[in-house]
């Protein structure tokens, strides 16, 4: 698994012997954060019920330390520990941002997303979601506010705290070119070095001539859900959130276990539409059979040369399959959700197409 490094400018500057004497622990205490900040999310009831939607099933649900744990005893989180990735800062980052926007904190959940960005460039994707969530939990609480007012200073306390960090780092760094080998690697794609995400073989096969108009396809593939995520599920914009992170974690350039143990994190916070879900055995079963088979294969290519690319790769489309088919299984058992909410006849009634 290629774990990708990222937020070098900071942590370049922390003395190695420092950095390994106390990484294990510094790490530990990273999950243990994750985890207190997840059962403040779930404690909050924003899964279940929010201003604008309230779940017939919001009474089916698990605690905010259930979640916790399922957090810190996750396989994924455990490796990523293990692993040691800087993208560990970034997860915690993202998951205080969504806390604070729960807990009408805004300008403290723009900043938190910011340093999310600086540290990797995908969490401006779940910007959009996140002002949308601030919003109405402040609209909820102080039930007089202008949504063009919140969204721009939304907007504006983020981008400055992103110009703000990056500034630092110029000032620490002694020039600019950090920029290049840091969110120049992760948009141009120079490392192709195979990984669990679909980018790598497919760039490898490609022909010089294409590259650029297949990279700008790629990133409006992976930017393109996130507008209209935001439309239809208006009334669930953590929901939105989750989403978002589920679908980084696939079709990001570099993905890690990182980005899946995040996704995992947040979805036990929709445990209400657990039994919505249709596909859960058969994606479970992809996920471990790619899990487990994943290291042996990626083994049998690099090390014991009785493999190819296509045979790695192969594991990775099941790895792959297996998220987007819990991706839209999710999906699915919200939208149902919220359908039996506007015809409540039609509660645990199969729909069918003719």
């Amino acid at each position: 698994m290629y774990l990708h490094m990222t937020g070098e400018s900071f942590i370049s500057l922390i003395p190695p012997s420092l950095f390994q004497s106390s990484t294990k622990l510094l790490y530990i205490a990273l999950d243990l954060l994750c985890a207190h900040t997840l059962i403040g999310i779930a404690d909050s009831g924003q899964p279940r019920s929010s201003r604008l939607f309230t779940s017939p099933r919001k009474d089916t649900k698990w605690d905010g330390m259930e979640i916790g744990a399922a957090y810190l005893f996750n396989p994924f989180t455990i490796a990523t520990c293990i692993g040691r990735p800087t993208s560990i800062f970034t997860n915690c980052a993202i998951l205080f941002a969504i806390a604070n926007g729960v807990s009408n904190k805004p300008i403290s959940s723009m900043l938190a997303l910011s340093l999310a960005s600086y540290f990797s460039i995908y969490p401006i994707l779940i910007l959009p979601p996140l002002i949308l969530l601030c919003y109405d939990r402040q609209a909820e609480i102080e039930k007089a506010t202008s949504a063009i007012k919140s969204a721009s200073t939304n907007i504006g306390a983020f981008f400055a705290g992103v110009a703000w960090l990056l500034y630092i780092s110029s000032v620490l760094t002694g020039s600019w070119k950090f920029m290049t080998s840091t969110y120049g690697v992760q948009l141009l794609l120079p490392d192709l070095t195979p990984n669990v995400g679909l980018w790598w073989y497919f760039f490898i096969e490609m022909f010089d001539s294409f590259r650029e108009f297949f990279l700008g396809v790629f990133w409006l593939h992976l930017g393109g859900y996130v507008g209209g995520l935001c439309i239809r599920l208006r009334t669930q914009p953590l929901f939105v959130i989750t989403t978002m992170l589920g679908l980084i974690a696939v079709f990001k350039p570099y993905p890690s276990l990182s980005d899946t143990s995040l996704y995992f994190a947040m979805l036990p916070l929709y445990r209400h539409v657990f039994p919505l879900m249709r596909y859960t055995f058969f994606a479970i079963s992809a996920l471990l059979y790619a899990t487990l088979l994943g290291p042996a294969f990626y083994h049998l290519w690099i090390y014991a040369g009785s493999g190819n690319a296509n045979f790695f790769y192969a594991i990775t489309l099941v790895w792959s399959l297996a998220l987007v088919l819990i991706l839209v299984d999710s999906l699915f058992a919200v939208l149902r959700d919220e359908w039996e909410v506007e015809r409540p006849e039609m509660k645990g009634k199969e729909v069918r197409q003719i």
